[in-house]
């Protein structure tokens, strides 16, 4: 059977921009436009325009399902905030790692990695005895509105919406230039509904580059238009479109876990060091099975690694110790704000602290490495 690949709202403009494309979880995505370098420094010193629209959104309005689900107290998330958390299988495995808004209404978007919203979508309504189904988004200004299936379940928006990115210390006053509410106002992690360029949405002081930033959701048919708005009203900003390949490298020195690399369905939560995501007491799908392994000690966890030379490590690559092999990266790259190459990986608990010497066989060459402290790169949070 030949699997399509799916195309955003905005492939049009990203062909006209001459980006060169790839296919990531079952999406046509722009690589980059220029090269991953500039987008990636244009993002750290300037501003950056991405295109996450390849991302999914489920709204649960069933609360009691939501929080069966989500590993985090939704009860102490307040409407109009935000939060991280996983998702987990019943043996404390991570089938995803989602944001988490809580609506007006009541209800709670997920937004879910890209490959995984429609496993996410039947693994969830599997969970609940109440009506489910798809909702169009054409009857509404929000992914939060509209809807069917008497108020209650979970339903799957996604394809209805788009979701740009807007990353950088520049942002938000640029943003800000074009919207008619007061984006700089929003603390960390909150959101709120209003238009950007004319352009109805939601707008969310949120990133995955560990800059400041805003992500707007919008309507499929009005984001090109936005898109094209914020290319213009950014020049003076110095405003780059950016691609996968500067998103990757911009949350790996964010330290910044990527679905299917550094955490899947058999990384537990506390292994990744993602332990404060999780809201243990409460119940919630998986808790038990963490709980055991916190119990019985982890054999591995998550830690950060500075070359010491100029070897690139990759995702794969074996982690050794006096030549063994201890463990094994997840992520790695060139670092392009640091000056030098790091990488996520998995090693016990004993080989873990940092200042620890390790290395890293590239090309069945050891390189020499030395565990840091995640993230690698820090800015100030806002508010």
């Amino acid at each position: 059977m030949v699997v399509t690949a799916e195309r955003t709202p905005l492939y049009e403009e990203h062909v006209r921009l001459g980006a060169q494309m790839t296919t990531f979880s079952g999406w046509v995505m722009p690589l980059q436009y220029s090269s991953i370098r500039d987008e990636h420094r244009a993002v750290r010193e300037a501003v950056g325009l991405f295109d996450l629209s390849h991302m999914g959104e489920l709204r649960v309005t069933d609360e009691t399902l939501a929080q069966r689900v989500v590993s985090r107290d939704l009860g102490k998330l307040h409407t109009g905030r935000a939060q991280y958390a996983v998702i987990c299988n019943d043996d404390g495995g991570i089938v995803d790692d989602v944001l988490v808004y809580a609506m007006a209404d009541g209800s709670h978007l997920l937004v879910v990695n890209a490959g995984n919203q429609d496993s996410d979508f039947d693994r969830i309504r599997s969970r609940s005895s109440s009506t489910s189904g798809q909702v169009p988004g054409t009857s509404s200004s929000s992914p939060s509105g509209g809807g069917q299936g008497g108020g209650v379940g979970v339903f799957n928006v996604g394809r209805d919406w788009a979701l740009l990115g807007v990353q950088g210390p520049r942002a938000v006053a640029l943003v800000q230039r074009l919207a008619d509410q007061d984006v700089a106002a929003l603390r960390y992690y909150a959101f709120i509904e209003g238009k950007v360029a004319g352009v109805a949405g939601i707008i969310s002081r949120t990133g995955y580059t560990g800059e400041d930033g805003l992500e707007i959701f919008c309507a499929n048919l009005d984001a090109p238009r936005l898109w094209r708005t914020l290319l213009e009203e950014g020049g003076s900003d110095g405003i780059r479109p950016a691609g996968l390949g500067a998103r990757d490298t911009l949350r790996l020195e964010a330290g910044l876990r990527l679905y299917g690399n550094d955490i899947d369905a058999a990384t537990n939560p506390l292994e990744a060091g993602l332990d404060w995501t999780l809201s243990l007491d409460k119940d919630f799908i998986g808790r038990d099975a963490i709980l055991r392994a916190r119990e019985h000690g982890l054999t591995r966890v998550l830690v950060g690694l500075r070359m010491l030379d100029r070897s690139i490590p990759r995702h794969g690559y074996p982690v050794v110790n006096d030549r063994e092999r201890v463990g094994v990266v997840t992520s790695g790259n060139v670092s392009f704000t640091l000056g030098y190459n790091i990488a996520m990986a998995y090693v016990p608990p004993a080989l873990a602290d940092p200042g620890t010497r390790l290395g890293v066989d590239v090309r069945a060459t050891p390189a020499p490495a030395e565990v840091v402290a995640l993230p690698f790169y820090k800015r100030p949070r806002p508010n």
